[in-house]
């Protein structure tokens, strides 16, 4: 089908990537053969594309018209992304539409849809409406709070150690919304929404990794201090930018930032003698100025200019800041061995890997059986390059810590389902 914008519109002439990931609501089972139709937010019935998802449950990747780079790169009075619908129908399945899916220029977007079956409930959204970006839409700025919190008051509810959770349960609403969903999301998934709705898939790397890791940091803050709970709430953290981050059912997710998260899962800020995460907090520093808390457009500046991520958060917050490690990251089987698993490598870590692909595969039906071993040969890297094809990572075939964690935790989750 024919695109939606003027090729020669000088103001719309880059293009931007998407595919669409379809799995069950209840088991993220990958779906076949579901049907999407693709049309811009502006023409809702003009369908652009349409598309069928293969036996992964995803489709094949189009390019969409976008807004020229630089409207991202620097504030401006041009909104830096265009915007798309689609509907996701399936024979069996409730029907799920989502607008508002952004698409910035010479970035892969990609849009992740449950669906449910007929005769089970809705989605709580559906449709979804995806929110605009924090750094384009307004929204309240966040409410000032000690980056170090007391924790020795009577009554204080607090970890003994840092932890990163499995799962974060996101109010999506102010703290004092009764009446506002509470949403079950996996510690990385969470992460990687935040940092989507927070900052643009555009900027350097360094100037991703700063940010993602203020986010990281913040968050477990939030766990580590028991936050909400220790305040009669039931949740971990709200997605209102007031108090916490903007998170935002059914955001899309840019393959870039998704690698970054996947590589720093476990990291977060430090002081010195200080056990907690430091809750990092930051403004866009453009709208909104914050002395001594991170700015978004200024960390992008920085990147420009060379500096690492590292000294970014040191710049803003202190000089004495540095990356920690939590030492335990919840729902994980047993810790990453401490090396790269490839080619030649042997021993129970690769038994392990094995174990838990082959547990995998019968959901993920592409990715091969495994002889369990311990032997690390070409069959196990050609699974394990299967693995990270179906889960939206560099394709190695080589079991790096992003690889080790993202096995383990997927493994955890079809577990739980069988048992």
């Amino acid at each position: 089908m024919d695109n939606l914008f003027n090729q020669g519109d000088n103001n719309l002439s880059n293009k931007g990537k998407l595919k669409i990931r379809v799995t069950t609501g209840e088991n993220l089972f990958p779906l076949e053969n579901a049907r999407i139709q693709i049309a811009n937010t502006g023409e809702p019935d003009r369908i652009l594309y349409e598309l069928t998802t293969d036996t992964g449950g995803v489709t094949d990747t189009i390019e969409l018209d976008a807004p020229p780079l630089s409207y991202s790169l620097a504030p401006s009075d041009n909104q830096p992304y265009s915007e798309y619908n689609i509907k996701v129908s399936l024979d069996g399945y409730e029907e799920r539409i989502i607008t508002g899916i952004q698409i910035l220029a010479g970035e892969f977007g990609i849009q992740y849809v449950r669906l449910n079956k007929s005769d089970t409930d809705n989605e709580p959204y559906n449709p979804t409406v995806i929110a605009g970006h924090t750094l384009w839409e307004y929204y309240p700025p966040k409410i000032a709070e000690d980056a170090i919190k007391p924790i020795n008051e009577s009554g204080e509810i607090v970890l003994n150690r840092v932890v990163v959770p499995e799962t974060i349960i996101v109010h999506d609403g102010v703290p004092t919304d009764s009446t506002a969903t509470n949403f079950y999301v996996s510690y990385a998934d969470y992460i990687k929404n935040v940092a989507c709705c927070e900052i643009y898939s555009t900027w350097p790397a360094e100037a991703i990794r700063a940010n993602v890791l203020a986010i990281m940091s913040f968050t477990l803050n939030r766990v580590y201090t028991e936050w909400y709970r220790n305040k009669g709430y039931n949740f971990t953290i709200t997605s209102s930018t007031a108090y916490d981050h903007k998170w935002t059912y059914g955001k899309t997710i840019y393959e870039n930032v998704s690698n970054i998260v996947d590589n720093l899962i476990g990291s977060y800020l430090s002081l010195t003698n200080v056990r907690q995460p430091i809750l990092t907090q930051y403004c866009d520093g453009e709208r909104t100025t914050c002395p001594n808390w991170l700015s978004q457009w200024g960390s992008k500046a920085l990147a420009d200019d060379g500096l690492k991520a590292i000294d970014i958060l040191r710049y803003y917050y202190s000089s004495n800041i540095f990356i920690n490690t939590a030492p335990r990251i919840a729902g994980i089987p047993s810790s990453y061995p401490g090396y790269d698993l490839t080619i030649g490598s042997s021993g129970q870590p690769v038994i392990q890997i094995q174990e838990q692909l082959n547990e995998i595969s019968k959901n993920y039906p592409a990715i091969p059986k495994l002889t369990v071993d311990g032997i690390f040969g070409s069959k196990t890297a050609a699974s394990v390059k299967e693995f990270q094809k179906a889960f939206d990572m560099p394709a190695t075939g080589i079991v790096d810590y992003p690889t080790w964690y993202k096995i383990s935790s997927i493994y955890v989750a079809v577990s739980k389902i069988a048992g």
